[in-house]
């Protein structure tokens, strides 16, 4: 539960909703080394899972071993994700592929990496403990020892060696990111039905900008003559610029104009109905959601970010550490996957190619025509 004693955001509460100290203490240290609120709440949400867990089976979590995780694993690989549940009858069911963008559903289950995610945090806990001497003696979630030793005495100019993933490890696919082809795209800004929802794609295909980064966008951080916006990082938690492009802000200012401008430190993006408050992440993905049953689709806030840098990267008057800077990734590896050919790109191009007639073979002049059809035949 989220809770305000001003440095630890989230705690684990038992059933009389006290915090559980050990669980505490560790979110605490997590906090003392620079980790995001988000990253609290996401750590919390795995311990609570595991705290249930050890309360049904009736261990305690200094002796919780291996099989105690093996027994959580198993559940996740198995239990239907509540996440995943539809209430619309027409909602595309899990698993299953949206016709119109290509985009797979989610799967009913626990997605693997929400199962490692678990794994990592319950390891974190553990040597946490142990550091203190708490604890069991041996880390109850299983690491790969190859692997760390790996990390431990790799020279540096060495190539990187493949190692295996560790026990209880899940498999992850490397999927490329999934852009909004043009058509598409303009189809679902069609959609939007005010201003400030025109705005809103505007600057998130412009500026790359994450969704709850834009979101927390207020009035001293909009500059109108440099066209240029500053947005609190997600990583790095510092105020960086990005551009955006004249569309944008040009519907920025219809809106202003329609629900009236904002204070230097007021919230930019605020509700259109009832009390006016800030517009939260859930509301905008509403936003996307109600698009979506119109058009029939499935994109996401995330689409948006996916769009501006594939369009940024098939720019060829753009270099790759450009898209970097704008994208604020940390690693060029990142930008490079979007430097794949889109899916519907290639589509389009094996469409011509089946087209196409076959090209007709042609031979050097002074060859007997009969000779080339004994040869080959005709």
């Amino acid at each position: 539960m989220a809770i305000d004693d001003g440095f630890l955001p989230y705690v684990v509460v038992d059933e009389a909703g006290s915090p559980v100290t050990y669980f505490s203490d560790f979110l605490r240290e997590l906090m003392l080394g620079d980790a995001s609120p988000l990253t609290c709440r996401s750590y919390g949400h795995d311990l609570l899972r595991w705290w249930r867990l050890l309360k049904l089976v009736e261990v305690a979590w200094d002796k919780a071993a291996r099989v105690e995780v093996e027994l959580m694993v198993g559940w996740l690989r198995s239990a239907p994700n509540p996440q995943r549940h539809r209430s619309r009858p027409d909602a595309d069911p899990p698993g299953s592929v949206n016709l119109k963008t290509g985009k797979p559903a989610l799967r009913h289950g626990y997605a693997p990496s929400t199962i490692n995610h678990a794994l990592s945090a319950l390891s974190a806990f553990y040597a946490f403990h142990m550091h203190f001497g708490r604890g069991p003696l041996v880390n109850p979630v299983p690491e790969a020892v190859e692997r760390r030793m790996l990390l431990s005495h790799r020279s540096p100019i060495e190539p990187n060696r493949a190692v295996g993933r560790a026990p209880l490890r899940q498999k992850t696919a490397s999927r490329l990111p999934r852009s909004i082809p043009e058509p598409l795209w303009e189809e679902l800004f069609a959609a939007m039905g005010n201003h400030r929802d025109r705005a809103l794609l505007a600057f998130y295909v412009s500026s790359g900008a994450r969704a709850s980064e834009l979101l927390g966008l207020r009035g001293q951080h909009v500059d109108w003559a440099g066209e240029r916006i500053w947005v609190l990082s997600k990583g790095t938690r510092t105020l960086d610029p990005l551009p955006a492009s004249p569309r944008a802000f040009r519907f920025l200012a219809w809106y202003f104009d329609e629900h009236g401008g904002v204070g230097p430190d007021e919230m930019i993006w605020r509700t259109l109905r009832g009390t006016v408050r800030p517009l939260t992440y859930w509301a905008m993905r509403r936003v996307i959601q109600r698009a979506d049953e119109r058009l029939g689709t499935n994109w996401t806030l995330h689409d948006l970010r996916h769009t501006a840098a594939a369009r940024m990267a098939s720019d060829p008057q753009m270099t790759l550490v450009e898209v970097q800077t704008v994208l604020r990734h940390r690693h060029l590896s990142t930008t490079e996957r979007y430097l794949q050919p889109r899916t519907e790109e290639l589509f389009d191009k094996l469409a011509e190619h089946y087209a196409r007639p076959a090209p007709t073979p042609h031979f050097a002049v002074g060859y007997d025509a009969e000779d080339i059809k004994a040869v080959f035949g005709g």
